[in-house]
């Protein structure tokens, strides 16, 4: 896939696609470096989550259905509670 220019935006996926994608994308991370408690798994869950955090800080500005960003939040917020109680 090309990136579009003007936009950063990754073509065939918009910012709601793109945002979705990459919290679903934390969700499973998460879920399997919390099962194999590898280090390098839990370090790219922990990218997962920053990427996610990243892409939600870059569209809360733009007028999403707040009822969609608040579930996204929440989904971010329980990947990072997930992965911090599996690490203690």
């Amino acid at each position: 896939m090309d990136q579009i220019n003007h936009t950063g935006l990754i073509s065939g996926m918009n910012e709601i696609a793109q945002l979705e994608a990459s919290v679903k994308a934390a969700q499973k991370m998460v879920g399997a470096a919390t099962m194999q408690m590898d280090p390098e798994a839990i370090k790219n869950a922990e990218n997962a989550i920053n990427d996610a955090k990243a892409l939600m800080s870059l569209t809360s500005d733009t007028g999403f259905d707040q009822d969609f960003l608040t579930k996204q939040q929440q989904l971010i917020d329980q990947c990072q509670h997930q992965l911090s109680e599996a690490k203690h």
